[in-house]
């Protein structure tokens, strides 16, 4: 690929799409229009984070449910993600086709807020027996996660549905990305604070009020965004024939498609990370810093970073691409959690540092896959972007299967270690073993999980293309 131009090649066995004007990096997009369409990822930072941060610390020190069976709570709803996001994807490709745009689906998942309220406000009757409330969280987590899916899927094939090339597509989500933390910050930063120390279910409903109410104005005002950036059509007709079964979209384009089924292996590997440092930072706070108040302050360090260093990491794949980048981030995060092992006994200026390092990464983690993922598309099928939707149903069941393995990769290491539950107001002292789960689990298993993704991403080679010199 000329990375001037950002003209590019097809995949090897594959016809070179046709010749198009060729849009350059993107700089031509009309700039309020792109804000409106970053504001959206807002609201779904608000979601990404929320129920990673605290879903897992709720059911086990609020509702009393013990480790194992709040890791099961967590993990089923997600994994019907994996058939639900495909699908969803499949519908939204239907929908372009048909109506020229997917506004339809991302309007509905506007309703989200109402799920994300239900799933904390947990009724007293249901609340007094650990297996209901785990059976509650379970039931309005599937709905929330399909409504989610509604929004997510549609919102996320914008990049690849407009008329840019690779570096345009890394500006369009630097931009979201921005934003996207703006709302993790938000929800990381606010949840915490707004549920106290998981003290009454009450407080975890006033934060699901307030956090909902975020979430869904940003919603529709990226709707309008999408609209802004891709006017409706009306119905083409030409990549109907095209759509088949969702679970076959998902084998056609992973065995067709080599470079985005690397890229899919790899991000599996960093949601899964990322969500598990989410969900054992609660207990990290708690037990090892033994402030259960900082988590508001881990939180921001984890997060915070990615406001000034998206832009830089923009600039540097500019000259080194999205690859080496990439890597570069996965190696230092590794590094960065397994400092984390040092805990209290070095004061907690180690810690924060450490977990700074980690949201330099984590912005990298976020910008660069996503950006990758419509260079895979456009490179296998030109400038059909038909399936758009197969592609995103595909990535984001994979983010979605991440966020689940995460949390559940945790609670079974702090049942494997004895951790013991607590209703909401009763002291519990853990035991050694507890702790012992509580620091590995939340150091030396995420870095072992990122240097996995590092070896799996080190085996892409669609970059090498895109940034050599022609």
């Amino acid at each position: 690929m000329n990375a001037a131009t950002g003209s590019e090649a097809p995949l090897p066995g594959h016809p070179a799409p046709a010749a198009v004007p060729d849009p350059g990096d993107g700089a031509d997009v009309p700039r309020p229009a792109l804000v409106r369409y970053a504001l959206g990822s807002a609201g779904m930072g608000v979601y990404v984070t929320v129920p990673g941060l605290l879903l897992l610390y709720f059911l086990t020190d609020t509702l009393g449910v013990t480790p194992w069976l709040a890791g099961l709570a967590l993990l089923v709803p997600k994994a019907v993600d994996i058939v639900l996001h495909p699908f969803v994807g499949s519908l939204s490709d239907r929908e372009r086709a048909r109506r020229g745009t997917r506004l339809r689906l991302l309007t509905a998942g506007c309703a989200l807020a109402p799920a994300f309220v239900a799933l904390f406000a947990v009724p007293g009757p249901v609340a007094d027996r650990p297996w209901a409330a785990a059976l509650w969280v379970a039931g309005w987590f599937v709905v929330a996660n399909a409504l989610f899916a509604a929004y997510q899927v549609p919102y996320l094939a914008t990049p690849t549905d407009m008329e840019i090339g690779y570096h345009g597509r890394t500006r369009v989500l630097s931009f979201r990305m921005v934003v996207l933390t703006v709302g993790i910050l938000v929800g990381g930063a606010l949840a915490p604070l707004l549920a106290g120390e998981g003290d009454s279910v009450g407080r975890y409903v006033v934060m699901a009020l307030v956090l909902g109410a975020f979430t869904v104005v940003f919603q529709y005002v990226g709707i309008g965004g999408v609209r802004d950036l891709l006017p409706a059509q009306g119905p083409t007709g030409k990549t109907a024939d095209r759509h088949g079964p969702a679970l076959a979209q998902v084998r056609d384009v992973l065995r067709r498609n080599r470079p985005f089924r690397v890229l899919v292996s790899c991000y599996l590997l960093v949601s899964t990370t990322t969500h598990l440092v989410l969900a054992g930072l609660p207990y990290y706070a708690r037990h090892e810093l033994d402030r259960p108040g900082f988590t508001t302050v881990l939180m921001a360090a984890f997060v915070a970073p990615a406001l000034l260093t998206t832009p830089l990491w923009f600039r540097l794949s500019r000259s080194w691409g999205k690859q080496r980048c990439l890597l570069m981030c996965q190696g230092f995060f590794a590094a960065g959690a397994l400092g984390l092992a040092a805990g209290e006994a070095v004061g907690l200026v180690v810690p924060v540092l450490c977990t700074l390092v980690l949201g330099v990464c984590f912005a990298g983690l976020q910008l660069f896959p996503f950006s990758m993922v419509p260079d895979t598309v456009r490179a296998a099928d030109g400038d059909e972007t038909g399936r758009t939707g197969a592609y995103t149903g595909v990535w984001t069941a994979t983010e979605a299967t991440g966020a689940a393995a995460g949390p559940y990769l945790y609670s079974a290491a702090l049942a494997l270690g004895g951790y013991a539950a607590a209703r909401a107001g009763e002291e519990v002292t853990q035991s050694g073993g507890a702790h012992t789960a509580i620091l590995l689990g939340f150091t030396l298993l995420p870095a072992l999980l990122m240097a996995a993704a590092l070896a799996v991403q080190s085996r892409y080679r669609l970059d090498a293309r895109f940034t050599a010199p022609r």
